[in-house]
């Protein structure tokens, strides 16, 4: 899918070659910020609201669905490809693991040519959506290993033709630091990974998921950590629910910050057990559309739609091997057409 990143970029190279020709000596921060003006004029020339008869949310999944089935990579693009799904979202591995290479786990990890995988996901016809680099950055070892494993994750992304990686916080109070403390480390985090985010041109996506991340004042002061159109947040509607939040009004709020969802029931049992209590969900085992967090999703489609959404809507459940996604897949094909958005 091609969006404006490459007029938007064509229009960046061009402000280059006309600073260098007219001999304006500038940093590489300076430059950095005055392309970002650059990405936010042209993004808010093209942002008007638009119609909800022209908008298409493009239907994607996380491979999380297939950790159980042992599938590796390719065959959730198998999978994608005999469903008529064009988009995938998977966690990144940075190193080597075991299970990953007996083919018993479907990720990728950094050392898989990003090139190679492009022009194999090209045959097909799936590009990602986003990819998973969420080691929790809010703990003390947030700095020490999740800005790292991000900041590797960014040019692999480029080169591997998506646009967008996910990060976000730990599920817990973080051990041995204050609120403050925690905030003041993941900003210092959040800048150092943008800076770089911006140079390659990729969103970072700030998914609700932990301690921080699903209380609606917290995000928001995330959201405010760098001044950036590449800054962004992950909607999860699974994640909202389990920690007690309406996922409605939390997506209300943040509705134009939004670039990427994950979709996501909750079964009444698990509401029943852990609601308020847990802040995210590992893998919901109950298809979308069997739980008890259906109407919300559909008011958070709604807003969405009203609001102009036309990005990605991954679904977050257990595959079990492949029924419960594709049921999934049925109800929110069948939900978009009933609230009459397009699907992709």
């Amino acid at each position: 899918m091609k969006r404006d990143y490459d007029r938007i970029g064509s229009i960046k190279n061009m402000e280059y070659i006309n600073m260098h020709q007219s001999g304006t000596d500038f940093t590489r921060r300076e430059f950095m910020v005055a392309t970002s003006a650059t990405f936010l004029g042209a993004a808010a020339a093209s942002s008007a609201p638009k119609r909800k008869d022209d908008i298409k949310m493009n239907i994607s999944f996380h491979t999380d669905a297939f950790n159980s089935s042992y599938w590796n990579f390719e065959k959730c693009l198998q999978w994608a490809q005999k469903n008529d799904v064009h988009y995938i979202e998977c966690g990144i591995i940075d190193g080597v693991s075991w299970i990953h290479g007996l083919g018993y786990q479907p990720h990728l990890a950094l050392y898989e040519d990003p090139l190679m995988l492009h022009r194999k996901m090209e045959k097909y016809d799936v590009q990602f959506s986003q990819v998973d680099a969420a080691f929790p950055l809010s703990g003390k070892d947030g700095p020490l290993y999740g800005v790292p494993y991000v900041l590797k994750t960014i040019p692999w992304a480029k080169h591997a033709g998506c646009e967008r990686i996910a990060t976000t916080d730990g599920l817990h109070k973080p051990e041995g630091l204050s609120d403050a403390k925690a905030m003041e480390s993941m900003k210092r985090s959040y800048g150092q990974i943008i800076e770089v985010a911006e140079a390659y041109e990729i969103i970072i996506s700030i998914e609700v998921h932990g301690y921080f991340t699903t209380k609606p004042d917290m995000m928001e002061k995330m959201l405010a950590f760098c001044d950036s159109p590449y800054l962004r947040m992950n909607m999860d509607t699974g994640n909202t629910f389990i920690a007690g939040q309406d996922p409605v009004a939390f997506c209300e709020r943040f509705k134009k910050k939004v670039t990427h969802v994950h979709v996501k029931d909750v079964s009444k049992s698990l509401a029943a057990a852990v609601r308020g209590e847990q802040t995210g969900i590992a893998v919901s085992h109950c298809a979308i559309g069997d739980g008890v967090n259906t109407e919300n999703i559909k008011k958070v489609l709604t807003i969405l739609g009203d609001v102009g959404y036309d990005g990605e809507l991954s679904m977050e459940c257990e595959g079990a091997g492949g029924p419960m996604i594709e049921k999934s897949l049925a109800w929110l094909r069948r939900t978009l057409h009933e609230l009459n958005i397009k699907s992709g």
